[in-house]
């Protein structure tokens, strides 16, 4: 048996944001980091701002964990080729928004950017990839450390310490096949359901707190108008992609009628009717 529930997206935007509900994203971040995370508060920022008339899929949410660590939590649906970059900004973002003038910069924030994403990006057959940061020697091929007296100040075993880590979830490239605690999570995060027999920590709690049936009045009208703004964004999409398909297709033709090649053949080749290749035919006479 499984329950399906409102999609983490919307609920990160929604509901996860109140203090009573942070188990759920603590138990999320504790098995994706293999550590006890607990959220001490989620920040405000300007690039952590929700606009009710936000039609884009795209979440941003900024917490600050008992560690004194920064946590990015960011979703998106819609194909971006320019992924990795915004990765890049959103952490460079957060690092200055959180370093007040005067600062040291030893008291820069570490800052951990968790990406969970609903296309393709990049080439790689894992579903989930972790980046860090490491100084390795081009000569001895060794791995630069702090001294001890750097981790006594910084209270850090390791440079890789102080800088920012990535985590990316390739959702849609998970199998459904959940061998363990995490994978649990993945399952819930790419089908927004919760199986009976799951123990990953703070998916009973979302079971609870994302149950649609559940939903305050006005929570359940936000809901269906954000899946229609996903479904108008999603159409807006294909209607691009078809119009750049057939634009490029009488592209295609306009080049062949001029090589001289026959009405057949140029059909076969651009899956264009005989109608439309005489057309642009007479297009390029006039």
């Amino acid at each position: 048996m499984s329950k399906k529930l409102v999609r983490f997206d919307w609920a990160i935007k929604r509901l996860l944001r109140n203090k009573t509900n942070f188990v759920v994203l603590e138990g999320f971040l504790s098995e994706l980091l293999f550590d006890n995370i607990k959220i001490e508060q989620i920040l405000e920022s300007e690039s952590n701002q929700v606009l009710d008339d936000d039609k884009f899929n795209r979440v941003d949410i900024l917490t600050k964990n008992s560690k004194n660590e920064l946590i990015i939590i960011e979703i998106q649906s819609t194909y971006e080729i320019d992924y990795f970059h915004r990765m890049t900004y959103g952490v460079s973002k957060s690092i200055s928004e959180n370093l007040k003038l005067g600062q040291r910069y030893s008291e820069i924030k570490k800052v951990i950017s968790v990406n969970i994403v609903y296309f393709d990006l990049g080439q790689g057959q894992d579903y989930i990839y972790r980046g860090k940061t490491d100084f390795v020697g081009l000569h001895q091929n060794d791995i630069l450390g702090l001294s001890e007296k750097q981790k006594i100040t910084f209270l850090k075993e390791k440079v890789s310490d102080i800088f920012p880590e990535y985590y990316l979830l390739k959702v849609n490239q998970f199998n459904d096949n959940a061998k363990d605690t995490l994978d649990e999570w993945v399952y819930f995060l790419k089908n927004s359901e919760v199986k009976d027999d799951f123990k990953a920590k703070g998916l009973k709690e979302a079971g609870e707190v994302l149950d649609i049936m559940r939903l305050a009045q006005d929570d359940q009208y936000g809901y269906s108008r954000y899946l229609d703004n996903l479904h108008l964004k999603a159409s807006e999409i294909f209607s691009l992609q078809t119009e750049a398909e057939f634009r490029l297709k009488d592209e295609v033709a306009k080049k062949s009628i001029l090589k001289g090649l026959d009405n057949e053949t140029i059909s076969h080749i651009t899956d264009l009717t005989i109608e439309r290749i005489e057309q642009l035919r007479n297009d390029l006479k006039k």
